[in-house]
């Protein structure tokens, strides 16, 4: 195999993932380095004591944190990255996301470029993932020139009761803007055809039909089968990247890859593994020339890490919920603020159904986790699942190093 290439790319994610998929008819050689492997099609997908008790397919490593603690990180090694195990909810980010706004802890900067830089990127991005949604459901979307490429994914009766007790309070929910590979028949059912079946096992579960638009299914599997310009390897760890003599360009991606050590080079080298981990990479990469790591003449690489803030509200009813596919509904009327609150509070939308085990292992409180005789299948069957998400702030010493 020859080592050159016109385009390395460092990740199967969704950032790497569309960038080549983007540029692969232009003939290039592309090749994409994959720490991992493809994730096992596998019952244990969708078995949810494996997935969020076991951590079946989270990276078997552990980090420390400042105080000197040991704690897993939770990331998940594949193709496709993270968008294997994620909720499939594709949102673009509000206009006045992209200004300065001010939280209740502090200010969140402005962006260098406004929503208008990324507008067609965002309309090219959501045909891509196959995002079905509504516009003008939302009262805080941001403007669009073309409709979601795919009509919303329907509410089941009792998310549709709901839906309507909360526009007769005065508030504005919508069609949750979902990347899902759902063929509809009238009624919302899936159709014979249909790669998603609308089951009971999505958000944090692998999809075991690849009916969820994650950056495998929707741009390497395809890449791969159409062009032959493009090279995967996994399981090859970019341990550093190397600078020729001025240290102003790369010169020599370092892998390991079935305990070899293996060099590639390219015109061009993308680092897309990740918040994380490409923070990592730069930082281990540091040479005489970079003491501090690659690109981090500012010491800011590794800093300001942020993250969602969020949490899981279960509403137990009297009644079973026969949800079965409940992921379908969200409401930003607070996102921005509230009469009583001058700051903002966040977005709140359903969580995919909840699943006894998945209570046990990953939305019970810990001080509640000593009470083995908690009827988990009677709380999982009663509940209607939110999740409430509300932004992080960039801090200096929130880093990874």
């Amino acid at each position: 195999m020859a080592d050159k290439y016109d385009l390395i790319v460092i990740g199967s994610g969704p950032g790497g993932a569309s960038l080549a998929q983007r540029l692969a008819p232009t003939g290039q050689r592309i090749l994409i380095l994959e720490r991992g492997d493809y994730l096992p099609r596998e019952e244990s997908n969708w078995d949810s004591k494996a997935v969020f008790v076991d951590g079946r397919y989270q990276a078997d490593e552990t980090w420390t944190n400042a105080g000197g603690d040991v704690f897993s990180p939770a990331l998940h090694y594949y193709v496709g990255g993270n968008s294997k195990v994620y909720g499939a909810a594709l949102f673009r980010l509000r206009e006045r996301d992209f200004g300065e706004i001010t939280h209740a802890g502090g200010i969140s900067p402005a962006w260098p470029l406004g929503y208008g830089t990324f507008a067609r990127y965002y309309d090219e991005a959501e045909a891509l993932f196959h995002v079905h949604g509504r516009r003008g459901e939302d009262p805080t979307e941001p403007p669009s020139a073309t409709p979601y490429p795919f009509a919303p994914v329907k509410h089941e009766p009792k998310v549709a009761e709901l839906s309507d007790k909360l526009k007769g309070i005065g508030l504005e929910p919508f069609h949750l803007p979902l990347g899902i590979l759902l063929d509809q028949s009238e009624d919302g059912s899936a159709t014979p055809t249909s790669t998603c079946i609308r089951c009971s096992y999505f958000d944090g579960f692998p999809c075991l039909l690849n009916g969820k638009a994650d950056a495998q299914v929707i741009c390497i599997d395809p890449m791969l089968a159409t062009h032959p310009n493009v090279t995967l390897l996994t399981g090859a760890y970019v341990s550093k990247l190397g600078t020729d003599a001025t240290g102003r360009r790369i010169d020599a991606v370092h892998v390991t890859r079935g305990g070899r050590e293996e060099v590639y080079t390219a015109d061009t080298v993308v680092v897309a593994c990740g918040a994380l981990s490409s923070a990592l990479l730069l930082l281990r990469s540091a040479n005489e020339q970079h003491p501090n790591g690659l690109a981090n003449g500012s010491d800011q690489v590794g800093r300001n890490y942020m993250r969602h803030n969020m949490s899981i509200v279960m509403a137990v009813m009297r009644h079973v919920n026969e949800t079965v596919f409940q992921k379908t509904l969200a409401f930003s009327d607070f996102y921005f603020g509230a009469d009583d609150w001058k700051y903002p509070l966040g977005l709140i939308q359903m969580c995919a159904t909840s699943h006894p085990e998945q209570i046990k292992g990953e939305e019970l409180p810990n001080w509640l986790e000593w009470l083995p005789d908690m009827p988990f299948d009677q709380i999982a069957r009663h509940s209607m699942d939110f999740w409430l998400q509300a932004e992080d702030l960039p801090h200096p010493e929130n880093r990874v190093y």
